[in-house]
Formats: structure tokens, sequence, C-alpha cells
């Protein structure tokens, strides 16, 4: 189904929250809109389930439980994510700063919720990559200013794919004429 233009259901969102109603409320108006939603209660299961968890993290804030050995165990898109700020162990600016630390993954648009209205806060989030500083209770409203940010990164990866998709098979780019003096170079040193 590709018609040029994403519908939202082509949209994952990972919603990160410790407040089991909150995360409940968030993980509702985004189905709402139509995203698909994968919710966790902890910055550290969205670390696991991105694939960011480093030894660091494993040893100081994972139970022995829950370490993800393999980075690469599963590999799904997720085309934005909004965290809490307020969690124990990594909080949502943690997960932030991680997530834009990230090769692979630096492109995300991340949101940020708290129900504290802390200018300086707001603020930092923002200067480390935030793309929204959303107060609680989050309501449809908020929600609707996603689409934009959600658009934006779909069109980077498709652009990004496509660049992939044109380059030319490596043969291609290897010419005869560079190879085969080092060839011949073999052949006269024998």
């Amino acid at each position: 189904m590709s018609t040029g233009i994403a519908t939202e259901m082509e949209f994952h969102v990972l919603a990160v929250d410790d407040s089991i109603i909150d995360r409940k409320l968030i993980e509702r108006l985004l189905k709402t809109s139509s995203y698909q939603v994968t919710a966790v209660e902890s910055g550290v299961k969205a670390l696991e389930f991105l694939g960011l968890l480093d030894d660091e993290n494993t040893n100081t804030h994972m139970p022995n439980n829950c370490v993800s050995t393999n980075r690469s165990t599963h590999h799904v898109e997720v085309n934005l994510i909004i965290t809490d700020y307020s969690m124990p162990s990594v909080t949502g600016y943690d997960l932030l700063r991680k997530i834009k630390e990230s090769a692979m993954l630096k492109d995300i648009p991340v949101v940020i919720m708290s129900s504290e209205n802390i200018p300086s806060r707001i603020n930092n989030c923002l200067e480390h990559g935030a793309e929204e500083f959303f107060l609680k209770p989050v309501q449809q409203s908020d929600v609707n200013k996603l689409r934009p940010h959600l658009m934006r990164g779909k069109c980077r990866t498709q652009n990004e794919q496509n660049i992939i998709n044109k380059r030319k098979p490596l043969e291609e780019c290897l010419s005869p004429d560079r190879t085969r003096p080092r060839f011949n170079d073999l052949a006269l040193v024998q």
C-alpha cells in the first residue's frame, strides 16, 4: 500500500510512562488517532525495546532477568517516542539523551511529558532535541500536534531509503583498470 502519502496506521509510537493511568491515557489517545502504539512502563524498558542498553545501564539499573544481551534481537521501526520526564532509574531526559546520541535513532522525534511546569526543565529538554514538551494530563489537542513531527520523520526515512536503493552495486563502482595493475604486479613479483 504505497500511495505516496503515509496514513497514520503506518506510524508507530513508543509511549513511556511509569504511571499506569498516564500510560493508558496516552495509549488510548494515540490509538484514537490511529497510531500503532507500544507502551512500556520505564525508561529502562524503552532502552531495551530500542536496543540501546549498554553494560553501564544493565549493571546499574537493570535486574538480571531484564538484561538484553543482543542489541539486534528485533528491529521495529519507531516513528516517534513520547516519554514521561520523571521516572525512576532512567528519566525521560536520560532517554532523550541516549536516543539523540545514537547514530541509528537520533532522527526519531522525541516528545517529553510532565505534570510539572518547570521552565528550566522544559528549555533543557527542547535544547537537547525534544520536539515538544506536553504538560499532563495529555489531551487530544496535544496528540494532534504530533502529526507534523511524524510526517517529517517518515519523509526523512523514505528519502534515506531511496538514497540507499539508488546506490550502484560495488562491482559497478570498481574500474577494471584500477584492479588489474594490482594483479599484474603480483604476477611480476612471483
